[in-house]
């Protein structure tokens, strides 16, 4: 194996490694956030609407308009509102 092959291999062996231990932390966090649903569900809240305002909360105002906007005239359209 040349040396360029062996620091390719190197440095791909650094990747890969890094994104192993990416995808643990994730599992962890998401083991984590499971846990925090699991315990609002406990205390009684609907964790499917903490879902939807968690989801909302990353839109801006605008975007969120829309999309109820949307959705209002999707709903009207199909005689659900």
């Amino acid at each position: 194996m040349s040396e360029n092959q062996t620091v390719a291999a190197g440095h791909l062996r650094s990747f890969i490694e890094r994104i192993e231990r990416l995808e643990i932390e994730k599992k962890t966090i998401a083991d984590d956030i499971k846990e925090v649903f699991a315990e609002a569900k406990g205390t009684g809240f609907d964790t499917k609407a903490m879902r939807t305002l968690i989801r909302l909360r990353k839109k801006d105002r605008a975007e969120r308009e829309e999309e109820e906007a949307i959705l209002d005239m999707y709903l009207n359209a199909l005689g659900m509102a």
